[in-house]
């Protein structure tokens, strides 16, 4: 949805919640702006600028692509998250000191079980008022797309982190997970043909490449697979990683979706 197709009073309400952040959260926000630990970047738009009741996907570099998100755009988001980042301070303590820092960022697992005694803590107070939509790996996925459906329709946009970071988080992505491709089929089949935006974090240069929207009944067609698509959107994403803002700009997704 495009601010065109909502009324005023639609787009106060959606504005004026900011994804149902809390006053306490939008106050420790505010203090970690002025810390200057995740500094503004610059967000480059080869396209129309975000909408809303979209998809945006990205890829990770740690913390750094969710805060600078979560920190610096304007407009209602909802992330989805691992459930145990979203399920108390013990399993997000386990989640984060074994998979977050020892395999995903090579920490010695010693190491990251000490720091997490201290982290996890400070990062469980952070993660109540991110407000996550929680991701899992077997049938509770369903409450997952719900919630995310949901969001939706209310003009949320959802943020996922789809790359399969087994390897750790690299700069050129090696795959996607193809959950965002049954939200954007589900929400397809109840009537709305979500835009889905690719962005790419740059971290070493503090930019943000937003690509061109893309719709996903546009993806489907030619009987894609959902596979097919989560590879289009990956290719799509390293591309953005690599090309200067001068090919960026004669290179747009919809003119590979449409070849």
């Amino acid at each position: 949805m495009s601010k065109k197709e909502l009324n005023n009073t639609e787009i106060k309400k959606i504005t004026s919640s900011k994804g149902n952040r809390k006053a306490w959260f939008r106050g420790l926000k505010k203090f970690l702006r002025k810390t200057g630990r995740y500094k503004k970047p610059e967000f480059v738009f080869l396209g129309e600028e975000f909408s809303y009741g979209g998809i945006i996907l990205s890829n990770h570099e740690g913390t750094d692509a969710p805060m600078s998100l979560e920190l610096y755009l304007d407009i209602p988001i909802r992330m989805w998250g691992a459930y145990e980042m979203n399920s108390g301070v013990i399993k997000m303590y386990k989640y984060q000191s074994r998979v977050y820092y020892h395999e995903k960022k090579h920490w010695n697992l010693h190491l990251a079980r000490l720091f997490c005694l201290i982290a996890s803590p400070i990062t469980n107070i952070f993660y109540r008022g991110l407000n996550l939509i929680s991701t899992y790996r077997d049938a509770r996925f369903v409450k997952t797309i719900r919630q995310s459906v949901d969001a939706i329709k209310r003009g949320e946009n959802i943020v996922i982190f789809p790359e399969d970071s087994t390897n750790g988080y690299l700069k050129e992505l090696e795959g996607f997970h193809a959950g965002f491709v049954m939200l954007a089929d589900i929400c397809l089949k109840r009537g709305i043909d979500v835009p889905i935006f690719v962005t790419y974090f740059d971290k070493e240069n503090l930019r943000y490449i937003v690509d061109k929207p893309v719709y996903y009944s546009t993806l489907k067609k030619d009987d894609r697979t959902r596979c097919d698509i989560a590879k289009i959107l990956l290719d799509r994403c390293n591309e953005l990683g690599k090309m200067s803002f001068e090919e960026a700009d004669n290179q747009p997704l919809q003119n590979a979706v449409s070849q």
